[in-house]
Formats: C-alpha cells, structure tokens, sequence
C-alpha cells in the first residue's frame, strides 16, 4: 500500500532511519488500517502518503526530538485509538512492555488483530482512563505515558499522570495551540505530581505545525485524582 522506499525516505529526511523490516511492518499497519476503516471509524486519513506523514511520523518524530526514551522502557498509551503514537514508537525505536487502554472495544479488536500481526506483544485494554488510573495494579506503574490529541492538556494530566512512576514521563502529543494549552495547565501539572521537562514547537514535512510537551513524574499523584469525568468538567484544575 506503501511505498517502501517512500516511506523510509520521509523519516530519513527527519532524522530517523528505519529498516526495511520496519518499513515492511508499518506498510502491512498502514493496510490493515484502512481495512479496518472501512467497518469501524479508526481515521479520517486514508492515503498512503498522508498515513505515511500524519500518522507515522507525527507518532515518531517527537520522541526522536525528545530523545530520553530507553529500550527497556515500559508504556502506556492512553486513549490510544489506532494505536498511535505508541505502536509506531515500538517498531521504530523499541521499548519495553506497551500497554494500550482506549474505551471504545471495536479499537481493541483492532489494536489486537494489528499487535499479534505485527509482533507488538502489547496489552490492549478496554476502559477509561479515570478508572484505570486509580487501580493499584496500573497506578504509577509505568516508565513513559504518552497521549495524542485525547483531551485539552489539563485534562490529559489528569487522565494521564496517575498513571506515570515517580521518575517517569508523561509525553503529550499537541498540535499548534500547545503551548497556550501548557500555561493553563501549570497548576494541574504542579497538583499531580508533575514538573515540566520540555516544550517545543516543530512542524512535519508540509507545514503542520506540532508541539511536543514531556512532564516528569517529580512525586505521587494525590489518591484523590484522577476524579471522574463528570467532575473533571464540572471544576477544571
């Protein structure tokens, strides 16, 4: 569906170099995603050269800006739809045990069809964050959290940082308005346990403009978050 040699040219262009295993891999993904499509609604990008970019390298490209991911890093990918960015981040550049938790179980069937094709060995879950994140067996369990374009960041702290071990990231995936999102997330950051590590502006081949914002798990999340949905909207942090 993809050009093989298209495909690793556009990372290569950014940066990142994939094998052709990789690139095979993220051809074989890119067709079951929109074989999957056309029963469910996984995406609105269908073509091949816009999956290529909008897809999988939007889902690579920050964490090879970030550059503080280790092999053996556990993650969990909250609301992870189509399984981005965190499915494209273990084929391209490996990582430990990958968790992913979406609440809708049509995606689920999907991100298990896609893990057991792709050899992933991820843990698809069904459910929502703000019940997930106060389990005892997920709760501050994981090395990396990541996120992309789920929730306004204030929000997606809440959802998210639960979630994360002291030490750890929580590595959100923003468009244009991220950085105005960060300045009236800082208290809800400071509330839960977290400190800014790093925000930057980039923008992918063709000009859409991205930001990346990574956030350190500095202590424990209070037991009192994250609160449910309904309160969540009724009194923002």
């Amino acid at each position: 569906m993809i050009d093989r040699e298209m495909l690793r040219g556009t990372f290569s262009s950014s940066g990142i170099d994939i094998s052709e295993e990789t690139a095979e891999k993220l051809d074989i993904y890119a067709e079951m995603l929109v074989d999957w499509n056309s029963r469910i609604n996984l995406t609105a990008i269908t073509q091949p050269s816009e999956i290529c970019v909008k897809h999988f390298l939007d889902s690579a490209l920050p964490f090879k800006i970030w550059g503080g991911m280790s092999a053996g890093d556990s993650i969990l990918d909250v609301g992870t739809g189509a399984g981005f960015p965190s499915c494209v981040v273990k084929l391209v550049f490996g990582t430990g045990e990958l968790t992913l938790l979406d609440s809708l179980n049509k995606r689920i069937n999907f991100l298990e069809r896609l893990s057991e094709r792709l050899g992933l060995g991820a843990k698809c879950i069904h459910g929502r964050a703000e019940e997930y994140g106060a389990k005892a067996e997920f709760r501050e369990k994981y090395d990396i959290v990541t996120a992309r374009a789920v929730a306004k960041l204030s929000e997606l702290c809440e959802y998210c940082l639960p979630f994360v071990k002291v030490g750890g990231k929580f590595v959100a995936l923003k468009g244009r308005s991220g950085g105005e999102e960060l300045k009236l997330a800082e208290s809800a950051i400071s509330l839960l346990g977290g400190k800014l590590s790093l925000s930057e502006g980039y923008e992918l081949p063709g000009g859409d403009s991205r930001t990346l914002i990574v956030i350190e798990k500095v202590s424990p999340t209070p037991a009192k978050f994250p609160r449910n949905k309904g309160q969540m909207k009724r009194k923002p942090l």
